[in-house]
């Protein structure tokens, strides 16, 4: 009987010593909203900041983002605080100009096999190796999931980080079901770090601390989170938004169990 090829990789468990936030906004709305959240994340001493430009929304007429004008909002302010910057692209015509713009680049669930895109984004990358964070799919396998990385790695990016976000299942008191055996998973079968997106599995913000504590016992390299100045007015999904003082409070709860497992929060 062959070698699961599995048993050929080395159990890490983990990929390093720190958890990497990325917080931030769900959309750019202004450059006062951005940047009092950026404000924020640089007083905790954090270093990634995220934000949406632009808008994948079911209901057509729902809030599709500032666009170009979010890209400079975002990169004024984030440059401003010594902040890096991570937003998603779309289509495969807008891959130049959020390169220009930001420090990472996110690949959403719509786009989970959306190989012209992957392609694209890995094309345009490689020379700078610029961090990828790619989705899962609403309903993608794992399987799936790192054959679908291949397009990126591929084109010559091999910084990839992989973002568990909550599958579809027929649970429905929660936004999407937060598969967290991802986390071991993944750092079995694969070299990538895994990010865990709390906000949008969550769906509601009081879970999200709950969320983002497991994500970090379970091992996981960085872990996604939506904060706004004011979430009863977001623009976009203001139901799993933290507000700047409920942000403060979890990344001090992240960072005693992320110290007891001997890695820091940054």
């Amino acid at each position: 009987m062959s070698p699961d090829p599995a048993d050929k990789l080395p159990d890490l468990g983990q990929r390093g010593d720190t958890v990497t936030l990325f917080a931030g906004p769900c959309s750019v709305e202004s450059f006062e909203q951005f940047d009092e959240a950026a404000a924020c994340i640089q007083g905790l001493g954090l270093t990634w900041i995220r934000g949406g430009a632009y808008k994948p929304r079911t209901n057509p007429y729902s809030f599709q983002g500032l666009g170009e004008e979010g890209l400079r909002i975002m990169r004024d302010s984030a440059r401003a605080r010594g902040l890096k910057s991570l937003t998603e692209v779309m289509d495969t015509e807008l891959v130049g100009l959020v390169d220009s713009h930001v420090d990472g680049i996110q690949i959403g669930a719509r786009n989970f096999q959306n190989f012209s895109l992957l392609r694209e984004v890995g094309k345009a990358t490689a020379q700078s190796q610029k961090m990828v964070l790619f989705k899962r799919g609403f309903a993608g396998t794992i399987e799936e999931w790192l054959a679908a990385s291949d397009y990126l790695s591929m084109e010559g990016n091999h910084n990839i980080v992989l973002c568990e976000r909550g599958l579809r299942t027929f649970e429905t008191a929660t936004r999407f079901t937060l598969d967290i055996s991802a986390v071991p998973v993944i750092h079995k079968l694969s070299t990538m770090p895994v990010c865990v997106d709390v906000s949008h599995a969550a769906g509601q913000r009081d879970l999200v601390p709950s969320l983002a504590k497991a994500a970090i016992a379970a091992g996981a390299d960085s872990i996604m989170v939506e904060v706004h100045p004011n979430p009863r007015a977001a623009k976009s999904d203001s139901a799993q938004q933290l507000s700047l003082p409920q942000f403060e409070a979890l990344v001090e709860e992240l960072r005693a169990i992320a110290a007891a497992l001997g890695k820091t929060v940054v």
